[in-house]
């Protein structure tokens, strides 16, 4: 592990709290003694403390670690910057809605950058009554095929999970104007605006 958690960050992330570290201490269920340790380098809270020590602190257990409070910039948010993660080991697929750090099976996730598609990857996008039918001319093998589809506009996410040997197509309801991404698990996300 590159970083453990600081004295000086606990101390800055309890004084930012409003916190004595009495306080902290109960809500940790701790003594104040070994909180006063923590915050003077004299010890460390134990690992199985981090998770209780970063909810009583109101902070992530990344940002407990790293010592840097994350302020969200964007608290209104729009679903079209949307983050994706996929877990490289177990397929999992992580939607955030903003900036985040993200760890499955031991590995913390890169958020996916979407690309143009390519030829290999192109994205068909067909009008069928009241929904968008997506289609991708894209192999759907147990090693090389399309993992999801995802339809974003300002206010909304549809996702949908597609899987090895099916067909290379999804249908959503028209929501208006936004992006369709699709997540190859060989080269990446991919992306077409609607």
């Amino acid at each position: 592990m590159e970083h453990y958690v600081t004295g000086a960050a606990i101390k800055a992330l309890r004084e930012r709290k409003g916190l004595t570290q009495k306080q902290l201490a109960e809500r940790v269920l701790v003594s104040d003694k070994a909180v006063s340790k923590w915050e003077t380098g004299k010890g460390l809270p134990d690992i199985s403390l981090l998770e209780p020590l970063a909810r009583a602190l109101g902070v992530s257990v990344a940002e407990l670690l790293s010592g840097e409070y994350q302020r969200n910039r964007n608290p209104g948010g729009n679903m079209l910057r949307s983050g994706f993660y996929v877990c490289p080991v177990c397929g999992n697929v992580i939607h955030a809605m903003g900036q985040g750090s993200f760890h499955c099976c031991g590995v913390t996730l890169p958020r996916l950058e979407a690309e143009e598609p390519d030829q290999e990857h192109a994205i068909t996008l067909e009008k069928v009554e009241e929904d968008y039918y997506i289609t991708l001319d894209h192999p759907m093998s147990k090693d090389h095929y399309i993992a999801f589809v995802a339809y974003l506009t300002t206010d909304r996410a549809l996702l949908q999970r597609t899987y090895p040997e099916q067909e290379g197509a999804v249908r959503f309801p028209r929501l208006g104007p936004g992006q369709i991404l699709a997540y190859c698990n060989r080269h990446g996300l991919f992306t077409c605006q609607i």
